[in-house]
């Protein structure tokens, strides 16, 4: 006799066979790319376009097909936590290489097949920075708000989304299941029971690449969280089995 249940508790999930070989992301400001690395490990053609080697400014698309945009450009000029500075804030120069992201992704965009096509060349694109700074000013309000922890990171640094995509699904809303009994024991003494971003000791900030990368590359590093479930909300893996 049959036992249904056993049987279907022991089969093997099907091979992912989709070949995203062809389907190119670009990741705009992509520093690390950490933000892109969940589509690279799923086999996708990513093209992580950051400084030295490339400058969004001066850089042209590919004559290709683009899947995705991803930008993250420098919140220095943006961030209320620039408070120390040694130099006035450039919201001119911080604009220019935001607006030099959204220039490529409005050129991918005009890659239309005929006049009566009704979507998008683009699957999708998304610009990134914090909540708490001045980009809000120029892009009006974003499309979707995440703290880290929301996706399993334990620190809060608001972050902001503008763009045309899917929104992830968050995986917490409550903090403290986030955090492990010596980090809830560690931060009761103030009272607080997250860090913040900006108060966290450079060791602890994406400790995985201290050493690695300098304390500001490590600050612009995506909590992969938050990556792994922004690609899956957007991924050529979701329209296959829509």
């Amino acid at each position: 006799m049959s036992n249904k249940k056993e049987d279907t508790m022991t089969a093997k999930p099907q091979a992912n066979t989709l070949d995203n070989s062809k389907k190119i992301i670009i990741d705009l400001c992509g520093g690390t790319g950490s933000w892109s690395k969940p589509y690279k490990d799923a086999g996708y053609d990513v093209r992580v376009i950051t400084v030295p080697d490339n400058d969004v400014r001066t850089y042209r698309l590919p004559d290709e097909p683009i899947y995705g945009i991803l930008a993250a450009p420098p919140c220095t000029m943006f961030s209320d936590a620039r408070t120390n500075a040694k130099t006035p804030r450039d919201l001119r120069g911080g604009m220019e290489i935001v607006q030099a992201c959204l220039n490529l992704i409005h050129e991918a965009q005009y890659r239309t097949v005929s006049d009566q096509q009704k979507y998008p060349p683009l699957k999708f694109w998304c610009l990134e920075n914090p909540w708490y700074g001045r980009l809000k000013w120029f892009l009006g309000h974003p499309l979707f708000t995440f703290s880290p922890f929301e996706f399993g990171d334990a620190y809060k640094k608001k972050t902001a989304l503008w763009g045309h995509f899917n929104s992830p699904v968050k995986t917490h809303t409550n903090e403290s299941l986030v955090l492990t009994p010596e980090q809830i024991a560690k931060h009761k003494t103030n009272s607080q029971q997250l860090p913040k971003f900006d108060y966290m000791k450079s060791k602890d900030i994406h400790p995985e690449a201290f050493g690695k990368y300098d304390r500001k590359a490590r600050r612009s590093i995506t909590p992969q969280g938050f990556a792994e479930a922004f690609m899956k909300a957007n991924s050529a893996q979701l329209k296959e089995n829509k």
